[in-house]
């Protein structure tokens, strides 16, 4: 299902936005990990999103489908989330080139290697693998991702 074309990207999140970017990132997330408290989580998140550079989310008619919250300047992609009834939507894929609109040197990321999902999306976007480690929140293993633009011809 492709994503609605009226949908807005927006950024500068109000408080009440970043209310819904929380509630979405805790329930995604507790989809696709279900074994780790995300509830809990939450207030650790409000905090991260005040101290990030940049959020951009992508709203319909009201409804919050995604967020994503990066650094322009060190290309660091922290968080990407997607409402679960709109994964598989492109959702996640227009918050990235938003993303990479604002970061033309290139994009890094980790994701946690039990993300299968997340994976294969980030390398269907041109990401490659560079690296591996351990995320300090979860201990979970985790796999360095790069993205570079393509050299002008």
């Amino acid at each position: 299902m492709p994503i609605d074309q009226d949908a807005d990207l927006a950024s500068d999140p109000s408080r009440a936005d970043l209310e819904a970017i929380a509630d979405l990132w805790v329930a995604s997330w507790t989809e696709v990990m279900p074994h780790i408290d995300f509830v809990a989580r939450r207030d650790w998140l409000l905090a991260r999103l005040a101290a990030w550079p940049a959020t951009v989310f992508l709203k319909n008619k009201g409804a919050l489908l995604g967020f994503v919250t990066f650094d322009p300047a060190s290309g660091c992609l922290d968080q990407i989330a997607v409402a679960s009834v709109s994964f598989g939507t492109g959702i996640a894929h227009r918050l990235l080139q938003a993303v990479k609109a604002a970061c033309p040197k290139g994009v890094h990321l980790d994701v946690n290697t039990d993300n299968h999902r997340a994976i294969a999306f980030y390398r269907r976007e041109g990401f490659v693998e560079t690296g591996d480690g351990t995320n300090p929140n979860s201990g979970l293993k985790t796999i360095s991702m790069n993205w570079e633009p393509e050299p002008p011809r």
